[in-house]
């Protein structure tokens, strides 16, 4: 698994105006290339009587899969201006579809490139770009004795935490990164003189700074 990758926090759109067409730039984080097409199909659908719905979309963790389409722009015009945008910005698991409503003059080949590729990035600053980092559940169990003292450590240390329990013994859930994670237990442990029972859980990404 990666340790960290960029995409975008929800769907978005924006519109821009272009020697007097309408570009309007959509985009979707997607896990999967069959939510990728459906989100295409729904942005067709939405934008029937559009002159163009231009796409591309990139997914996986070694970013597999690649598709683009200029859906009847001169090829090389407009889903290949897209998916470099995609490229250019480290995004991963995200489509973008930029729609084109003809105001009647012409861009000529570069023009339309540039047109295609600002409403891919009128469409990514919609969508929010957001960092997810790997992260390692920890499940920390410890007497109550050391509850105040843990919980001083990890908020001086910066370690994300997630529910606590009470019961017989304080149990924590820490959530340090994936690739500090054995430095972390041995911590734990150093900071209980060994009184702590460490259970490793998941891997997850969550959002940088959140």
């Amino acid at each position: 698994m990666l340790e960290s990758y960029k995409s975008v926090r929800s769907a978005g759109s924006k519109e821009i105006v272009i020697k007097k067409s309408r570009f309007i730039g959509y985009i979707m984080p997607v896990q999967s290339e069959e939510e990728a097409v459906s989100f295409i199909e729904d942005i067709k659908k939405k934008h029937w009587n559009a002159t163009h719905n231009c796409s591309a979309y990139m997914i996986g963790e070694r970013d597999e899969i690649q598709k683009q389409s200029d859906d009847g722009e001169p090829s090389g015009t407009a889903g290949k201006p897209i998916l470099e945008v995609i490229k250019n910005q480290g995004l991963k698991n995200v489509a973008i579809v930029v729609t084109r409503y003809f105001g009647g003059i012409m861009l000529g080949a570069g023009g339309l490139i540039r047109a295609y590729t600002d409403g891919a990035v009128a469409a990514i600053e919609a969508g929010e770009v957001i960092e997810w980092v790997l992260h390692r559940e920890v499940f920390v169990e410890l007497d109550y004795t050391w509850h105040g003292k843990v919980e001083n450590e990890l908020r001086t240390e910066g370690v994300r935490t997630g529910e606590t329990t009470f019961a017989d013994k304080v149990t924590l859930l820490c959530l340090p990164y994936d690739g500090e994670a054995e430095a972390f237990k041995d911590r734990m442990i150093d900071v209980t003189q060994g009184q702590a029972v460490l259970t490793e859980g998941e891997k997850l990404y969550l959002i940088k700074g959140e």
